[in-house]
């Protein structure tokens, strides 16, 4: 109930509106800012999810209003250790709970980070498996089959099909008269 209004404020407000039913808001963002990426516009993404890290580029950057942090390419390293083409491995190898990514076991950002700064990614880091000694190197070795899924997982789509295309969603005029009707309303 709570969502239409809010569709509608946004609608009234002229702002482009973007709602592809059985699809994660995650890959609508993350085709959005490849389609800009491509077409060289300067792209900010609100959030605070560190997923979205992933799609940082010379085009892209991450705004946390919650935090007052900002991450280009160069504080994603900052941040996180690796670079922001890196860090779908870096979340493949330590899993996530919340996101269901099984990842290798005892494996923190520590270990992959280091591993990723070693071997640079995770397809070489996979290969390279026997030269990763103790018993990180077993739940390594024990993890290799559920590797590919937990970096399919972790990895925001860049190719979603989508209705309206950038220039579909300019801004459009502010319609007053609506948006008074909802202010009174809710």
């Amino acid at each position: 109930l709570q969502i239409e209004p809010i569709h509608a404020m946004i609608r009234a407000m002229g702002l482009p509106l973007l709602v592809v039913p059985e699809v994660e808001a995650d890959d609508v963002i993350g085709t959005l800012a490849q389609q800009a990426t491509t077409g060289g516009i300067n792209t900010l993404i609100s959030t605070g999810d560190k997923d979205m890290a992933q799609l940082v580029s010379a085009h892209v950057s991450l705004v946390n209003t919650m935090t007052h942090t900002y991450l280009d390419q160069t504080s994603v390293v900052s941040k996180f250790g690796v670079r922001a083409d890196q860090i779908i491995d870096y979340l493949a190898i330590m899993g996530d709970k919340v996101d269901n990514i099984p990842g290798v076991p005892g494996a923190g950002p520590k270990t992959a980070v280091k591993w990723l700064q070693y071997y640079g990614s995770l397809a070489n880091l996979m290969q390279r498996s026997d030269e990763v000694g103790g018993k990180i190197g077993a739940s390594l070795r024990e993890a290799l089959p559920i590797l590919p899924r937990s970096q399919a997982l972790a990895s925001i789509k860049l190719d979603v099909p989508l209705p309206e295309t950038l220039a579909d969603m300019a801004l459009q005029a502010v319609d007053e008269a609506t948006l008074l009707y909802w202010y009174d309303e809710l």
